[in-house]
């Protein structure tokens, strides 16, 4: 008998950027709208009941700044690699930094990345849209040194939240 363990995955599109002249995409700040947005994703993930073990921050400006926004305080590493990343390489990136032993991992990057990873784990979701930061969450078997390696690993697209104050 093989007992599997569910992980929970969280993949936050970073908050709104602001577009000063003459700074680089990577160093983009958040917009104010930005800041308000991430601080209630952040307040929303909570009342979700999500609890981090393990954080995994692209290392772009915008994405620190909606971390910080959210007020989660989790072990983060900060990685380039997530960055205009691939759902390959987010994969990649989350197999090579989470510790085995964390059971709820967020993290936080761009578009097309997170919402492309959501689908690449489970393919039978639908997302119609993933505007600034959106968080899907995702219940996975596979252990994370072994994320999206497997066609036999089961992942589950379980909610798509869009943070607004609607």
């Amino acid at each position: 008998m093989i007992v599997t363990m569910a992980r929970t995955l969280v993949l936050m599109r970073h908050g709104k950027s602001d577009y000063p002249a003459g700074v680089a995409d990577v160093a983009r700040p958040l917009a104010e709208r930005g800041r308000r947005e991430a601080a209630l994703a952040g307040v929303w993930m909570a009342d979700d009941g999500l609890s981090f073990d393990h954080v995994i921050c692209s290392s772009a400006t915008r994405t620190r700044e909606t971390l910080d926004a959210t007020s989660i305080t989790a072990p983060t590493d900060y990685a380039d690699s997530i960055y205009a990343a691939t759902a390959e390489q987010v994969c990649e990136t989350i197999r090579e930094l989470t510790p085995p032993d964390a059971s709820t991992v967020l993290v936080v990057g761009h578009e097309p990345g997170m919402p492309d990873t959501a689908l690449t784990l489970d393919p039978h979701a639908q997302i119609t849209r993933f505007p600034t930061s959106t968080y899907a969450v995702l219940t996975v078997t596979a252990s994370w040194d072994r994320l999206g390696l497997s066609a036999d690993d089961e992942s589950t697209l379980v909610a798509v939240r869009v943070p607004r104050n609607d």
